[in-house]
């Protein structure tokens, strides 16, 4: 079983390498005809995203494209990852176009801004740029003030009237295509009246034609397996997941006899979490170096027992989570629930179990010394009981008497006894002789 396991692990890392490789397209520019690059931006806009932009935008870069068409649809995402996607954009050296296929809301508007020209699909719109947190409350005015400036910059690089820009990120400007208190969302015809759109188009193929691309070699850009796993995986809600998988089987696996299912399943949980860090660019070597790191310190820790070596090896796992993590907040957020699923989990089965199975019953002595097994701490005087003898010294309750001419450390059983009284051993408890005078 041991074996079975440990083969279906490293397969399941090799699949895992064999999906980092990226497809690339084999489509080049021969100079026969215009060679164009169509990427899609599709879904929440992150670093996942991010990294797969990057890649297509080398590739139509190597290549030698002649145009690069982003096909826009998503509702928006992180603002980092749409600054560092816009200023992609702003750096390649051929003509840009944005395809609103359906929505380019919030962080999607702002990277559509970027792009030399924008066409919209009928039915789409653009806009509804308001800064929000996690919970979904307005940002603070620092970071409002600061994506609004980014917006107007973008339309004002492109020439487009920086208003409608603002519009979208503020409610407070009053224009006709949005009254004070609405954040601006254009519709195509809008967009087209007030310059924000080149064109309205029914599809792929009209958009082609109206960019004069219609004999033009496409190239279509999708996503590898490993950067769609990689996208998923990064997610704020699946990364406390993971870790919360991985902390419970490491916790299960310290009760279990062996390497079985619970130590696979921590290990391949918190493998997924650094395989998607490194294939989104969060996270680099250093991260896996040092959790290798902290994992040897914590194996040593079993065998020297030092306590030193444990704890900086949980704090060396610990600081790696944080260097492949890219938002602290989220990083801090998922690491407590992990620790508080497998403090319960701990909890519960120590309280069922003990450390009677698993790695913990070898650190832990589970022989015991009782005097069944013939094991005495001390010589049990039960002889005594009963005998007579003198008191030779006071006893305040404690004190030394002669009993079979044989010196002894006593107690009185409740008050004070002078000295040369005679005494009777009425109870021996372990070492605790004690005497009652006689009267």
């Amino acid at each position: 079983m041991k074996k079975i396991l440990t083969y279906i692990f490293l397969m399941f890392t090799l699949i895992l390498l064999i999906l980092q490789l990226p497809i690339n397209s084999t489509a080049q520019n021969d100079g026969k005809g215009k060679l164009v690059y169509i990427i899609p931006v599709q879904y929440e806009v992150e670093r996942g995203l991010e990294a797969f932009i990057d890649r297509s935008i080398q590739e139509a870069e190597e290549n030698f494209a002649d145009h690069v068409i982003f096909k826009i649809d998503t509702p928006g995402g992180r603002v980092d990852s749409a600054s560092k996607i816009a200023t992609l954009i702003q750096d390649i050296n051929v003509p840009t176009t944005a395809y609103v296929v359906n929505q380019a809301l919030s962080a999607g508007s702002y990277i559509a801004l970027n792009a030399d020209e924008i066409y919209m699909r009928t039915h789409a719109t653009m806009g509804s740029s308001k800064v929000v947190q996690g919970d979904g409350s307005a940002a603070d005015l620092k970071a409002q003030s600061a994506w609004a400036k980014a917006m107007q910059t973008a339309a004002e690089s492109q020439g487009r009237d920086p208003i409608y820009a603002a519009a979208m990120v503020d409610e407070t400007i009053d224009i006709p295509e949005a009254p004070e208190g609405e954040l601006l969302t254009l519709t195509p015809s809008e967009a087209e009246k007030v310059g924000y759109a080149e064109g309205i188009v029914n599809n792929q193929e009209e958009l082609l034609y109206e960019l004069q691309l219609t004999d033009a070699k496409i190239v279509e850009m999708e996503t590898t397996v490993s950067e769609e796993i990689a996208r998923f995986i990064t997610s704020p809600i699946v990364i406390p997941i993971l870790l919360s998988i991985a902390s419970l089987g490491l916790v299960l696996e310290l009760y279990s006899p062996g390497f079985g299912v619970p130590g696979t399943m921590g290990l391949v949980g918190l493998g997924l979490f650094f395989y998607g860090h490194l294939i989104a660019g969060l996270a680099g070597l250093e991260s896996v170096v040092l959790l290798v790191l902290g994992i040897g310190l914590i194996v040593a820790e079993f065998f020297l027992t030092s306590g030193i070596l444990g704890i900086l090896g949980a704090g060396t796992i610990l600081g790696s989570l944080y260097v492949a993590g890219y938002d602290f907040k989220i990083m801090t957020y998922s690491i407590a629930i992990a620790l508080i699923v497998a403090l319960v989990v701990a909890v519960i089965l120590f309280r069922s179990i003990g450390l009677q199975r698993g790695p913990f019953r070898r650190l832990v002595l589970q022989e015991r010394t009782t005097t069944e097994l013939g094991y005495v701490s001390n010589v049990n005087r039960l002889d005594l009981i009963g005998q007579k003898g003198i008191t030779a010294t006071a006893l305040r309750p404690s004190g030394a008497a002669i009993i079979n001419d044989e010196r002894i450390d006593v107690v009185s059983e409740s008050h004070f006894i002078d000295k040369n009284k005679s005494v009777e051993v009425v109870k021996v408890e372990g070492m605790r002789v004690v005497v009652r005078e006689i009267t």
